[in-house]
């Protein structure tokens, strides 16, 4: 894949992309009385009682909690972060979980990756903004990054950032894949196209 022959720097969704995930976004909305159509951060984000956002903030993190604690490493997961430091090429985390989930799932499946934005940081994906700060804190062009995702806002993160999306369609199809730069099946996949890209 040339398009990838002249990035200078990775950042990677977590859930989904290097680790796996078993949140129940559906069962959650329904404890919040969230419309299925509505985002979770955004519908918390509009509640008028801080009281009421608090109890919503806790129970998503339960939830979350619980997911970290099972949470497993994707297959080729280490193989594509250790071919990353072999290539010199910087790579970070941004992810809508919480800073403590987080950091469970990255210690528990030991992911050396030391720059890792969560909710907490900045406004959640699809707003940029995390992925323009790492641009900023390297010293590199959002246009040289890619980020890579498996879900429909990480997308729509990059395109708002200015930067190439790489989705990970886990062998499935969904129909807003099509609106990624690359298409990949795994994280093997992905190694191999981004290792291809510096060869010859």
């Amino acid at each position: 894949m040339e398009k990838l022959a002249n990035i200078k720097g990775v950042i990677f969704d977590l859930d989904g992309t290097l680790v796996e995930s078993e949140l129940d976004f559906r069962k959650i909305k329904q404890q919040l009385n969230c419309p299925i159509d509505t985002d979770i951060l955004n519908y918390i984000d509009a509640m008028t009682s801080i009281d009421d956002q608090q109890r919503a903030q806790q129970i998503i993190i339960e939830h979350e909690t619980f997911d970290a604690k099972n949470a497993k490493a994707l297959p080729h997961m280490h193989s594509l972060l250790t071919s990353l430091q072999e290539l010199a090429l910087p790579a970070a985390i941004v992810t809508r979980n919480s800073k403590a989930a987080t950091a469970t799932k990255l210690s528990q499946n030991d992911i050396n990756i030391a720059l890792v934005l969560t909710r907490e940081c900045y406004p959640a994906k699809p707003a940029p903004d995390a992925l323009l700060a790492i641009a900023d804190q390297w010293q590199i062009s959002a246009a040289e990054l890619i980020y890579v995702g498996d879900y429909l806002y990480d997308i729509q993160a990059s395109k708002n950032a200015g930067m190439m999306s790489v989705f990970i369609n886990h062998h499935k199809q969904p129909e807003y894949q099509l609106q990624a730069d690359i298409i990949v099946r795994d994280l093997k996949e992905l190694q191999t196209a981004i290792e291809a890209s510096r060869q010859g």
